[in-house]
Protein backbone atom coordinates (compact mmCIF):
# COMPACT_ATOMS: atom_id res chain seq x y z
CA UNK A 1 0.00 0.00 0.00
CA UNK A 2 1.43 3.53 -1.17
CA UNK A 3 2.22 5.65 2.39
CA UNK A 4 0.29 9.37 1.76
CA UNK A 5 2.29 12.32 1.18
CA UNK A 6 3.36 14.11 4.36
CA UNK A 7 1.10 17.68 4.93
CA UNK A 8 2.75 19.72 7.09
CA UNK A 9 1.22 21.87 9.55
CA UNK A 10 3.38 24.95 11.08
CA UNK A 11 3.41 27.65 12.14
CA UNK A 12 5.48 31.26 11.73
CA UNK A 13 9.04 31.89 12.10
CA UNK A 14 10.12 32.78 15.74
CA UNK A 15 7.47 30.53 16.88
CA UNK A 16 5.41 31.00 20.10
CA UNK A 17 3.77 28.54 22.36
CA UNK A 18 0.57 29.42 20.39
CA UNK A 19 2.33 28.83 16.75
CA UNK A 20 4.03 24.91 18.23
CA UNK A 21 0.88 24.07 20.19
CA UNK A 22 -1.77 24.95 17.62
CA UNK A 23 0.26 23.42 15.07
CA UNK A 24 0.21 20.00 17.01
CA UNK A 25 -3.12 20.04 18.16
CA UNK A 26 -4.49 20.51 14.77
CA UNK A 27 -2.32 18.17 13.31
CA UNK A 28 -3.68 15.53 15.93
CA UNK A 29 -7.31 16.78 14.77
CA UNK A 30 -6.86 16.24 11.09
CA UNK A 31 -5.08 12.66 11.70
CA UNK A 32 -8.58 11.85 13.39
CA UNK A 33 -10.94 13.37 10.98
CA UNK A 34 -9.45 12.96 7.32
CA UNK A 35 -7.86 10.06 5.35
CA UNK A 36 -4.03 11.64 5.22
CA UNK A 37 -0.86 12.20 7.49
CA UNK A 38 -0.78 15.04 9.21
CA UNK A 39 2.96 16.15 10.50
CA UNK A 40 3.48 18.97 12.69
CA UNK A 41 6.63 21.16 12.40
CA UNK A 42 8.13 24.30 13.42
CA UNK A 43 9.81 27.20 11.78
CA UNK A 44 12.10 27.78 14.31
CA UNK A 45 13.82 27.51 17.89
CA UNK A 46 11.49 27.03 20.82
CA UNK A 47 11.58 29.32 23.91
CA UNK A 48 11.72 28.52 27.81
CA UNK A 49 7.86 28.94 27.78
CA UNK A 50 6.68 26.57 25.07
CA UNK A 51 9.53 23.90 25.99
CA UNK A 52 7.91 24.00 29.43
CA UNK A 53 4.85 23.45 28.20
CA UNK A 54 5.75 20.69 26.13
CA UNK A 55 7.81 19.13 28.99
CA UNK A 56 4.82 19.45 31.31
CA UNK A 57 2.45 17.35 29.20
CA UNK A 58 5.31 15.07 27.90
CA UNK A 59 5.17 16.19 24.01
CA UNK A 60 7.50 16.16 21.36
CA UNK A 61 8.65 19.10 19.83
CA UNK A 62 7.60 19.08 16.59
CA UNK A 63 10.81 18.73 14.11
CA UNK A 64 12.48 21.76 12.44
CA UNK A 65 11.99 22.52 9.39
CA UNK A 66 13.45 25.43 7.39
CA UNK A 67 12.38 25.57 3.85
CA UNK A 68 9.02 24.10 2.33
CA UNK A 69 10.27 24.38 -1.59
CA UNK A 70 10.20 21.28 -3.66
CA UNK A 71 13.01 19.14 -3.31
CA UNK A 72 14.78 16.21 -5.11
CA UNK A 73 13.12 14.07 -3.49
CA UNK A 74 9.70 15.58 -4.21
CA UNK A 75 9.98 14.56 -7.09
CA UNK A 76 9.56 11.22 -9.68
CA UNK A 77 13.14 9.60 -9.02
CA UNK A 78 13.46 6.94 -12.03
CA UNK A 79 15.01 3.96 -10.21
CA UNK A 80 17.38 3.25 -13.77
CA UNK A 81 19.06 -0.11 -12.38
CA UNK A 82 23.22 0.25 -12.73
CA UNK A 83 25.97 -0.82 -15.08
CA UNK A 84 29.15 -2.49 -14.05
CA UNK A 85 32.46 -0.21 -15.14
CA UNK A 86 33.51 -3.86 -16.88
CA UNK A 87 31.09 -4.40 -19.13
CA UNK A 88 31.54 -3.96 -22.70
CA UNK A 89 30.74 -1.60 -24.79
CA UNK A 90 28.08 -3.78 -26.78
CA UNK A 91 26.51 -5.24 -23.89
CA UNK A 92 25.59 -2.09 -22.67
CA UNK A 93 24.01 -0.84 -25.85
CA UNK A 94 21.94 -3.30 -25.90
CA UNK A 95 20.59 -2.64 -22.57
CA UNK A 96 20.14 0.78 -23.00
CA UNK A 97 18.27 -0.13 -26.19
CA UNK A 98 15.86 -2.58 -24.53
CA UNK A 99 15.48 -0.27 -21.79
CA UNK A 100 14.99 2.40 -23.92
CA UNK A 101 17.72 4.37 -21.72
CA UNK A 102 19.47 7.25 -23.04
CA UNK A 103 22.06 7.51 -19.71
CA UNK A 104 22.52 5.03 -17.50
CA UNK A 105 24.76 4.89 -13.77
CA UNK A 106 28.12 2.90 -13.38
CA UNK A 107 27.92 1.85 -10.00
CA UNK A 108 30.40 -0.21 -7.63
CA UNK A 109 29.29 -1.35 -3.90
CA UNK A 110 26.62 1.70 -3.94
CA UNK A 111 28.79 4.04 -5.10
CA UNK A 112 28.35 6.57 -8.32
CA UNK A 113 31.74 5.79 -10.52
CA UNK A 114 30.34 7.80 -13.37
CA UNK A 115 27.88 7.54 -16.41
CA UNK A 116 27.12 6.47 -19.75
CA UNK A 117 25.15 7.20 -22.52
CA UNK A 118 23.85 6.53 -25.97
CA UNK A 119 25.90 9.13 -27.53
CA UNK A 120 29.11 8.54 -25.48
CA UNK A 121 28.84 4.79 -27.06
CA UNK A 122 28.13 6.11 -30.36
CA UNK A 123 31.07 8.87 -30.12
CA UNK A 124 33.17 5.47 -29.19
CA UNK A 125 32.39 3.28 -31.87
CA UNK A 126 33.01 6.34 -34.79
CA UNK A 127 35.93 7.47 -33.36
CA UNK A 128 38.14 4.42 -32.62
CA UNK A 129 41.07 4.82 -34.84
CA UNK A 130 43.41 3.76 -32.63
CA UNK A 131 44.26 -0.10 -33.09
CA UNK A 132 45.10 -0.90 -29.40
CA UNK A 133 42.39 0.09 -27.57
CA UNK A 134 41.36 -3.19 -26.26
CA UNK A 135 45.49 -2.29 -25.01
CA UNK A 136 44.51 0.85 -23.43
CA UNK A 137 41.13 -0.15 -21.79
CA UNK A 138 42.91 -3.42 -19.86
CA UNK A 139 39.97 -5.17 -21.78
CA UNK A 140 39.71 -8.81 -20.49
CA UNK A 141 39.51 -12.14 -22.94
CA UNK A 142 35.65 -12.77 -21.47
CA UNK A 143 34.90 -9.64 -22.66
CA UNK A 144 36.05 -10.13 -26.54
CA UNK A 145 34.46 -13.90 -26.17
CA UNK A 146 31.25 -12.55 -25.09
CA UNK A 147 30.98 -9.92 -27.79
CA UNK A 148 32.39 -11.65 -30.58
CA UNK A 149 30.11 -14.97 -29.52
CA UNK A 150 33.68 -16.66 -28.98
CA UNK A 151 34.97 -19.80 -27.73
CA UNK A 152 38.81 -19.88 -25.48
CA UNK A 153 40.57 -22.57 -27.44
CA UNK A 154 43.55 -21.48 -25.43
CA UNK A 155 44.32 -19.25 -22.62
CA UNK A 156 42.36 -18.02 -19.75
CA UNK A 157 39.20 -15.58 -20.31
CA UNK A 158 39.80 -13.08 -17.22
CA UNK A 159 43.25 -12.29 -18.53
CA UNK A 160 43.48 -9.42 -20.05
CA UNK A 161 44.81 -8.10 -23.36
CA UNK A 162 48.74 -7.60 -23.23
CA UNK A 163 49.57 -4.00 -22.85
CA UNK A 164 51.47 -3.48 -25.83
CA UNK A 165 49.19 -5.20 -27.94
CA UNK A 166 47.36 -3.71 -31.17
CA UNK A 167 44.69 -5.06 -33.36
CA UNK A 168 45.54 -6.90 -36.79
CA UNK A 169 43.61 -8.87 -39.83
CA UNK A 170 45.98 -11.81 -40.99
CA UNK A 171 45.18 -11.00 -45.22
CA UNK A 172 48.81 -10.88 -46.18
CA UNK A 173 51.00 -14.46 -46.38
CA UNK A 174 53.52 -15.13 -43.98
CA UNK A 175 56.69 -13.28 -45.47
CA UNK A 176 54.33 -9.90 -44.76
CA UNK A 177 52.88 -10.85 -41.72
CA UNK A 178 56.62 -11.09 -40.43
CA UNK A 179 56.93 -7.27 -40.96
CA UNK A 180 54.17 -6.17 -38.71
CA UNK A 181 52.90 -9.01 -36.28
CA UNK A 182 54.31 -7.48 -32.64
CA UNK A 183 54.50 -8.74 -29.36
CA UNK A 184 51.02 -8.62 -28.00
CA UNK A 185 49.22 -8.38 -31.16
CA UNK A 186 45.68 -9.32 -31.59
CA UNK A 187 45.47 -11.37 -34.94
CA UNK A 188 42.44 -11.72 -36.72
CA UNK A 189 42.57 -14.75 -39.21
CA UNK A 190 40.86 -17.47 -40.76
CA UNK A 191 42.01 -21.38 -41.32
CA UNK A 192 45.19 -20.98 -42.43
CA UNK A 193 48.10 -22.85 -40.50
CA UNK A 194 50.99 -20.37 -41.96
CA UNK A 195 49.58 -17.48 -41.09
CA UNK A 196 48.73 -18.91 -37.78
CA UNK A 197 52.17 -20.24 -37.00
CA UNK A 198 53.88 -16.80 -37.62
CA UNK A 199 51.79 -15.17 -35.25
CA UNK A 200 52.49 -17.34 -32.60
CA UNK A 201 56.58 -17.29 -33.65
CA UNK A 202 56.28 -13.06 -33.42
CA UNK A 203 55.03 -13.35 -30.01
CA UNK A 204 51.28 -12.05 -30.63
CA UNK A 205 49.47 -12.16 -27.68
CA UNK A 206 46.30 -13.59 -28.90
CA UNK A 207 44.91 -15.37 -32.22
CA UNK A 208 41.16 -15.07 -32.86
CA UNK A 209 40.52 -17.98 -35.85
CA UNK A 210 37.24 -17.00 -37.96
CA UNK A 211 34.50 -19.24 -39.36
CA UNK A 212 34.56 -21.51 -36.84
CA UNK A 213 37.62 -22.73 -38.48
CA UNK A 214 39.38 -25.78 -36.27
CA UNK A 215 42.39 -25.06 -34.83
CA UNK A 216 45.31 -27.76 -34.88
CA UNK A 217 46.80 -29.49 -31.98
CA UNK A 218 49.74 -28.55 -33.00
CA UNK A 219 49.02 -24.99 -32.91
CA UNK A 220 47.44 -24.97 -29.64
CA UNK A 221 50.36 -26.64 -28.24
CA UNK A 222 52.47 -24.14 -29.67
CA UNK A 223 50.60 -21.06 -28.34
CA UNK A 224 50.31 -22.63 -24.84
CA UNK A 225 54.12 -22.90 -25.04
CA UNK A 226 54.79 -18.77 -26.04
CA UNK A 227 51.66 -17.73 -23.40
CA UNK A 228 49.49 -17.08 -27.10
CA UNK A 229 45.65 -17.39 -26.49
CA UNK A 230 43.55 -18.63 -29.26
CA UNK A 231 39.51 -17.52 -29.55
CA UNK A 232 37.40 -19.20 -31.89
CA UNK A 233 34.46 -17.12 -33.52
CA UNK A 234 32.06 -18.03 -35.88
CA UNK A 235 31.86 -14.71 -37.55
CA UNK A 236 33.54 -14.12 -40.69
CA UNK A 237 36.70 -11.91 -40.63
CA UNK A 238 34.64 -8.39 -41.62
CA UNK A 239 31.97 -9.12 -38.86
CA UNK A 240 34.67 -10.30 -36.04
CA UNK A 241 36.86 -6.70 -36.67
CA UNK A 242 33.63 -4.79 -36.56
CA UNK A 243 32.58 -6.03 -33.12
CA UNK A 244 36.17 -6.61 -31.49
CA UNK A 245 36.39 -2.96 -30.37
CA UNK A 246 32.57 -3.00 -29.08
CA UNK A 247 34.25 -5.22 -26.32
CA UNK A 248 35.74 -2.24 -24.66
CA UNK A 249 34.74 -2.19 -21.40
CA UNK A 250 32.42 0.71 -20.18
CA UNK A 251 35.13 2.41 -17.56
CA UNK A 252 37.32 3.52 -20.02
CA UNK A 253 34.64 5.33 -22.07
CA UNK A 254 32.03 6.57 -19.00
CA UNK A 255 32.39 10.22 -18.25
CA UNK A 256 33.95 10.02 -14.47
CA UNK A 257 35.13 14.01 -14.21
CA UNK A 258 32.97 17.02 -13.67
CA UNK A 259 29.83 15.09 -13.03
CA UNK A 260 26.61 16.15 -12.55
CA UNK A 261 25.08 15.11 -9.44
CA UNK A 262 22.36 15.92 -7.15
CA UNK A 263 21.62 15.44 -3.58
CA UNK A 264 17.74 14.19 -2.79
CA UNK A 265 17.56 17.51 -0.60
CA UNK A 266 18.86 19.71 -3.05
CA UNK A 267 15.71 22.16 -3.53
CA UNK A 268 14.59 22.55 -6.79
CA UNK A 269 14.50 26.07 -7.53
CA UNK A 270 18.53 25.80 -6.67
CA UNK A 271 19.19 23.03 -9.70
CA UNK A 272 16.82 24.09 -12.04
CA UNK A 273 19.44 26.41 -14.14
CA UNK A 274 21.91 23.99 -13.90
CA UNK A 275 19.66 21.26 -15.97
CA UNK A 276 18.79 24.19 -18.03
CA UNK A 277 22.48 24.72 -19.24
CA UNK A 278 23.76 21.02 -19.42
CA UNK A 279 21.55 19.51 -21.99
CA UNK A 280 21.55 15.79 -20.22
CA UNK A 281 18.17 14.05 -20.08
CA UNK A 282 18.99 12.10 -17.33
CA UNK A 283 21.00 13.43 -13.70
CA UNK A 284 22.13 10.86 -10.60
CA UNK A 285 20.48 11.11 -7.68
CA UNK A 286 22.34 10.63 -4.20
CA UNK A 287 21.26 10.01 -0.66
CA UNK A 288 22.90 11.53 2.19
CA UNK A 289 25.44 9.04 2.49
CA UNK A 290 26.36 9.66 -1.25
CA UNK A 291 25.23 6.60 -2.50
CA UNK A 292 23.32 6.38 -5.70
CA UNK A 293 19.79 5.46 -5.95
CA UNK A 294 18.18 6.60 -9.11
CA UNK A 295 18.04 9.37 -12.19
CA UNK A 296 16.79 12.90 -12.27
CA UNK A 297 14.80 13.00 -15.53
CA UNK A 298 14.10 16.70 -17.17
CA UNK A 299 10.63 15.69 -18.04
CA UNK A 300 10.20 14.70 -13.97
CA UNK A 301 9.81 18.55 -13.36
CA UNK A 302 6.73 19.18 -15.00
CA UNK A 303 5.26 16.46 -12.67
CA UNK A 304 6.68 17.81 -9.83
CA UNK A 305 4.72 16.84 -6.56
CA UNK A 306 5.11 20.36 -3.92
CA UNK A 307 4.94 19.62 -0.94
CA UNK A 308 1.37 20.21 1.20
CA UNK A 309 1.33 23.13 3.64
CA UNK A 310 -1.27 23.93 6.17
CA UNK A 311 -0.64 27.41 8.12
CA UNK A 312 -1.56 28.09 11.59
CA UNK A 313 -1.22 31.25 13.60
CA UNK A 314 0.05 33.32 10.48
CA UNK A 315 -1.21 34.24 6.99
CA UNK A 316 1.84 36.96 5.68
CA UNK A 317 4.37 35.42 3.43
CA UNK A 318 7.06 37.87 5.30
CA UNK A 319 6.23 35.69 8.67
CA UNK A 320 5.70 32.10 6.81
CA UNK A 321 8.90 29.60 6.65
CA UNK A 322 11.20 30.13 3.43
CA UNK A 323 10.16 28.53 0.38
CA UNK A 324 6.50 28.62 1.00
CA UNK A 325 5.88 30.45 -2.40
CA UNK A 326 6.70 26.74 -3.67
CA UNK A 327 4.40 24.88 -1.58
CA UNK A 328 0.70 24.20 -2.16
CA UNK A 329 -1.19 25.78 0.98
CA UNK A 330 -4.20 23.53 1.46
CA UNK A 331 -5.59 25.42 4.75
CA UNK A 332 -5.05 28.57 6.52
CA UNK A 333 -5.92 28.68 10.51
CA UNK A 334 -5.30 32.40 11.63
CA UNK A 335 -6.61 34.87 14.18
CA UNK A 336 -4.37 37.93 12.97
CA UNK A 337 -5.24 40.42 10.26
CA UNK A 338 -5.32 39.32 6.98
CA UNK A 339 -1.92 39.85 5.07
CA UNK A 340 -0.51 39.30 1.55
CA UNK A 341 0.33 35.84 0.80
CA UNK A 342 -1.70 34.39 -2.46
CA UNK A 343 -2.12 31.16 -3.00
CA UNK A 344 -2.32 29.50 -6.50
CA UNK A 345 -5.53 27.75 -5.87
CA UNK A 346 -8.52 28.21 -3.61
CA UNK A 347 -7.55 26.96 0.01
CA UNK A 348 -9.42 26.49 3.17
CA UNK A 349 -9.13 29.68 5.38
CA UNK A 350 -10.83 30.18 8.89
CA UNK A 351 -9.84 33.31 10.11
CA UNK A 352 -12.14 34.48 13.43
CA UNK A 353 -11.55 37.56 15.78
CA UNK A 354 -10.02 35.66 18.75
CA UNK A 355 -7.30 36.06 21.31
CA UNK A 356 -5.62 32.62 19.63
CA UNK A 357 -5.08 30.26 17.25
CA UNK A 358 -5.89 27.42 19.81
CA UNK A 359 -9.25 28.91 20.49
CA UNK A 360 -10.45 28.39 17.14
CA UNK A 361 -8.51 24.56 17.37
CA UNK A 362 -10.49 23.84 20.34
CA UNK A 363 -13.36 24.91 18.32
CA UNK A 364 -12.75 22.75 15.31
CA UNK A 365 -12.61 19.59 18.01
CA UNK A 366 -16.27 20.39 19.04
CA UNK A 367 -17.45 21.07 15.55
CA UNK A 368 -16.31 17.57 14.56
CA UNK A 369 -17.48 15.98 17.52
CA UNK A 370 -13.05 14.76 18.62
CA UNK A 371 -12.69 14.00 21.81
CA UNK A 372 -9.79 15.74 23.38
CA UNK A 373 -7.30 13.59 25.17
CA UNK A 374 -5.89 15.57 28.73
CA UNK A 375 -2.45 16.52 26.37
CA UNK A 376 -3.80 18.30 23.84
CA UNK A 377 -5.82 20.23 25.82
CA UNK A 378 -3.13 21.27 27.98
CA UNK A 379 -1.54 22.14 24.90
CA UNK A 380 -4.20 24.44 23.66
CA UNK A 381 -5.13 25.77 27.01
CA UNK A 382 -1.55 26.65 27.61
CA UNK A 383 -1.27 28.29 24.18
CA UNK A 384 -4.64 30.26 25.09
CA UNK A 385 -3.22 31.37 28.24
CA UNK A 386 0.18 32.82 27.15
CA UNK A 387 -1.43 34.98 23.78
CA UNK A 388 -4.06 36.37 26.38
CA UNK A 389 -1.52 36.70 29.16
CA UNK A 390 -3.67 34.67 31.24
CA UNK A 391 -7.05 36.95 29.82
CA UNK A 392 -5.56 40.04 30.70
CA UNK A 393 -4.78 41.24 27.36
CA UNK A 394 -7.72 43.41 24.86
CA UNK A 395 -7.26 40.57 22.69
CA UNK A 396 -8.75 38.22 25.30
CA UNK A 397 -12.38 37.28 23.87
CA UNK A 398 -14.95 35.49 26.37
CA UNK A 399 -14.39 32.71 23.80
CA UNK A 400 -11.24 32.58 24.23
CA UNK A 401 -11.70 32.42 28.33
CA UNK A 402 -14.22 30.05 28.22
CA UNK A 403 -12.21 27.70 25.66
CA UNK A 404 -9.18 28.24 28.18
CA UNK A 405 -11.48 26.93 31.35
CA UNK A 406 -12.97 24.01 29.29
CA UNK A 407 -9.36 22.97 27.95
CA UNK A 408 -8.26 23.13 31.80
CA UNK A 409 -10.97 20.88 33.16
CA UNK A 410 -9.53 18.12 30.46
CA UNK A 411 -6.06 18.62 31.35
CA UNK A 412 -6.49 18.86 34.61
CA UNK A 413 -4.60 21.88 35.41
CA UNK A 414 -5.36 24.83 37.92
CA UNK A 415 -4.91 28.16 35.39
CA UNK A 416 -3.43 30.07 37.51
CA UNK A 417 -1.07 28.24 39.08
CA UNK A 418 -0.31 26.68 35.76
CA UNK A 419 0.49 30.50 34.26
CA UNK A 420 2.20 31.75 36.69
CA UNK A 421 4.92 28.68 36.29
CA UNK A 422 4.47 28.94 32.48
CA UNK A 423 5.57 32.57 32.42
CA UNK A 424 8.61 32.37 35.12
CA UNK A 425 9.51 29.56 32.94
CA UNK A 426 9.19 31.89 29.62
CA UNK A 427 10.61 34.91 31.82
CA UNK A 428 13.42 33.16 32.25
CA UNK A 429 16.09 35.10 30.09
CA UNK A 430 19.60 34.21 32.00
CA UNK A 431 20.91 31.34 29.50
CA UNK A 432 20.22 33.61 26.45
CA UNK A 433 21.48 36.29 24.25
CA UNK A 434 20.17 39.86 23.50
CA UNK A 435 20.04 38.29 19.71
CA UNK A 436 18.37 35.02 20.91
CA UNK A 437 15.24 36.95 22.90
CA UNK A 438 15.00 39.84 20.27
CA UNK A 439 14.63 37.04 17.74
CA UNK A 440 12.38 34.47 19.97
CA UNK A 441 8.98 36.28 19.17
CA UNK A 442 9.84 38.55 15.83
CA UNK A 443 7.53 39.46 13.06
CA UNK A 444 7.56 41.86 10.52
CA UNK A 445 5.34 44.10 8.86
CA UNK A 446 4.65 46.52 5.62
CA UNK A 447 2.92 49.57 4.84
CA UNK A 448 2.87 51.90 2.29
CA UNK A 449 6.51 50.92 1.40
CA UNK A 450 7.27 50.94 5.02
CA UNK A 451 8.95 47.64 6.32
CA UNK A 452 9.68 47.43 10.12
CA UNK A 453 9.63 44.66 12.59
CA UNK A 454 8.46 43.65 15.93
CA UNK A 455 9.66 41.63 18.62
CA UNK A 456 8.08 41.05 22.05
CA UNK A 457 9.37 40.05 25.08
CA UNK A 458 6.59 39.16 28.28
CA UNK A 459 8.09 38.76 31.72
CA UNK A 460 6.47 38.22 35.50
CA UNK A 461 9.94 40.08 36.44
CA UNK A 462 10.33 43.87 36.35
CA UNK A 463 13.72 44.08 37.67
CA UNK A 464 14.54 41.45 34.75
CA UNK A 465 13.06 43.75 31.93
CA UNK A 466 14.20 46.93 33.49
CA UNK A 467 18.15 45.60 33.36
CA UNK A 468 17.47 43.70 29.54
CA UNK A 469 16.35 46.96 28.01
CA UNK A 470 19.53 48.74 27.80
CA UNK A 471 20.95 45.60 26.50
CA UNK A 472 18.19 44.94 24.00
CA UNK A 473 18.72 48.90 23.17
CA UNK A 474 22.63 48.30 22.45
CA UNK A 475 21.76 45.13 20.34
CA UNK A 476 19.29 46.71 18.33
CA UNK A 477 21.43 49.72 17.45
CA UNK A 478 24.21 47.51 16.09
CA UNK A 479 22.65 44.67 14.48
CA UNK A 480 21.58 44.12 11.34
CA UNK A 481 18.39 45.72 10.22
CA UNK A 482 17.11 42.46 8.34
CA UNK A 483 15.64 44.60 5.60
CA UNK A 484 13.14 46.49 7.42
CA UNK A 485 13.85 50.21 7.69
CA UNK A 486 12.22 49.70 11.90
CA UNK A 487 12.45 47.90 14.73
CA UNK A 488 10.40 47.50 17.27
CA UNK A 489 11.02 45.54 20.66
CA UNK A 490 7.93 45.62 23.52
CA UNK A 491 9.28 44.46 27.07
CA UNK A 492 5.75 43.56 28.69
CA UNK A 493 5.04 43.51 32.04
CA UNK A 494 2.51 40.95 32.80
CA UNK A 495 2.03 41.95 36.49
CA UNK A 496 1.37 45.31 35.84
CA UNK A 497 -0.16 45.61 32.27
CA UNK A 498 2.45 47.50 30.42
CA UNK A 499 5.28 47.72 28.04
CA UNK A 500 8.66 49.53 28.04
CA UNK A 501 9.17 49.32 24.28
CA UNK A 502 12.65 50.39 22.36
CA UNK A 503 12.90 51.20 18.83
CA UNK A 504 15.59 52.08 16.15
CA UNK A 505 15.71 53.28 12.98
CA UNK A 506 15.19 56.58 10.66
CA UNK A 507 11.95 58.31 11.92
CA UNK A 508 11.29 55.28 14.39
CA UNK A 509 10.99 58.08 17.29
CA UNK A 510 8.58 60.32 15.47
CA UNK A 511 6.31 57.59 14.36
CA UNK A 512 6.20 56.48 17.78
CA UNK A 513 5.29 59.40 19.08
CA UNK A 514 2.80 60.21 16.47
CA UNK A 515 1.24 56.86 17.28
CA UNK A 516 0.85 57.18 20.43
CA UNK A 517 0.62 61.09 21.51
CA UNK A 518 3.23 60.79 24.09
CA UNK A 519 7.13 62.12 23.88
CA UNK A 520 9.94 59.64 23.33
CA UNK A 521 13.19 58.83 25.22
CA UNK A 522 16.29 58.78 22.66
CA UNK A 523 15.41 55.01 21.92
CA UNK A 524 12.77 53.61 24.21
CA UNK A 525 9.16 54.73 25.03
CA UNK A 526 7.15 53.50 28.65
CA UNK A 527 3.38 52.86 27.45
CA UNK A 528 1.02 51.88 29.95
CA UNK A 529 -1.45 50.08 29.29
CA UNK A 530 0.01 47.98 26.09
CA UNK A 531 0.64 45.07 26.37
CA UNK A 532 -1.05 43.33 22.61
CA UNK A 533 1.73 43.55 19.90
CA UNK A 534 -1.50 42.39 17.47
CA UNK A 535 -4.49 45.05 18.80
CA UNK A 536 -2.62 47.90 20.37
CA UNK A 537 1.15 48.45 18.87
CA UNK A 538 0.98 47.39 15.51
CA UNK A 539 -2.68 49.12 14.50
CA UNK A 540 -1.35 52.00 15.64
CA UNK A 541 2.12 52.13 14.25
CA UNK A 542 0.28 51.39 10.85
CA UNK A 543 -2.18 54.24 10.75
CA UNK A 544 0.48 56.77 11.57
CA UNK A 545 2.67 55.55 8.76
CA UNK A 546 -0.83 55.96 6.41
CA UNK A 547 -1.13 59.71 7.92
Amino acid sequence: MTRKKDVFVIGHKNPDTDSICSAIAYANLKNKISDGNYVPKRAGEVSNETQYVLDFFGVESPAFINHVGTQVKDVTIKITPSLSKEMSLKNAWITMRDMQEATMPIVNEGKLEGIISVKDIATANMDIYETRILAMSKTKYSNILDTIDGTMVVGNPEDVVPQEGKILIGAANPDLLENYVEPGDILITGNRFESQLCAIEMNAGCIVVCMGAPVSKTIQKLAKENNCSIISTPHDTYMTARLISQSTPLGYFMRKENLITFSEDDFISDIRGTMAKIRHRDFPVLDRDGNYIGMLSRRSLLEMDNKKIIMVDHNEKSQAVDGIEEAEILEIIDHHRLGTLETSMPVYFRNQPVGCTSTIVYLMYLENQVEIDPKMAGLMCSAILSDTLMFRSPTCTPVDQKAAEALAKIAGIDIQEHAEKMFRAGSSLADKTPEEIFYQDFKKFSANGVNFGVGQISSLDKTELEELRPKIAEFMENSDRNDVDMMFFLLTNIMEESSDMVFVGENAKELVEAAFGAPAGENHIYLPGVVSRKKQFVPRVLGAIQQ
